[in-house]
């Protein structure tokens, strides 16, 4: 099978399966979702929310942050994990956003990576879901899923990235990051992944070498 068809299979399925989906961290402002997936590094969207809901009431605004005393931050996010350098990073963030944004959060990637705790994955999240630019979020379910897929063999997400911007139409970058996750989520479990009810099993790579 060419890859084109793969992929083409592959999107479909995973359309039919879980339709259209949304970004699974909880936000009302463009801000809001770029502090919580700050936080949702090496930490699960569930908890993020949790400690969000509270933290959003405590910070209202972007300039809240701004000025938070880093132990009061440190605090509030202790249980997302690496809390000493997401407090520091998150006010810094916010600082910049303040002084050289007027408390907006920029489009262009250039400018998104260059703020405090920003890197190329979370920037797509903000161009995809905020500003509805075509954009491709390699999280921990885009890296394995890919490979185990042979849409990619790199293990370095900005190259996935890349990799996949080559194979994937345009009008599926967003909606393949929240579709693999949730197969990920359901089926295709990291440590157990349920090869035996999988939709994917004919087009997945990984199943046809090890398992099949």
């Amino acid at each position: 099978m060419r890859k084109k068809e793969q992929v083409e299979q592959v999107l479909s399925l995973l359309q039919e399966n879980y339709g259209p989906t949304k970004c699974y961290l909880d936000h009302e402002t463009p801000w809001q979702l770029l502090i919580a997936t700050i936080l949702s590094a090496q930490c699960t969207d569930d908890r993020v929310n949790i400690v969000t809901k509270d933290l959003f009431k405590k910070f209202p605004s972007v300039k809240a942050f701004a000025e938070a005393d880093i132990l009061d931050m440190e605090e509030a996010i202790r249980s997302t994990g690496f809390y000493h350098n997401k407090a520091k990073n998150i006010i810094s963030c916010c600082q910049t956003l303040l002084s050289e944004y007027n408390g907006e959060v920029p489009q262009k990637i250039e400018e998104l990576t260059k703020l405090a705790g920003v890197g190329r994955k979370t920037a797509n999240v903000i161009r995809g879901n905020i500003y509805g630019i075509p954009s491709i979020v390699v999280d921990t379910h885009v890296k394995r899923i890919s490979n185990m897929l042979g849409f990619t063999s790199s293990q370095d997400p900005v190259k996935i990235e890349f990799e996949l911007m080559k194979i994937l139409p345009q009008d599926h970058w967003i909606s393949y990051n929240t579709q693999v996750i949730a197969h990920g989520r359901k089926i295709c479990i990291a440590r157990r992944p349920q090869c035996q009810i999988c939709f994917l099993t004919h087009l997945c790579n990984y199943y046809k070498k090890n398992l099949k």
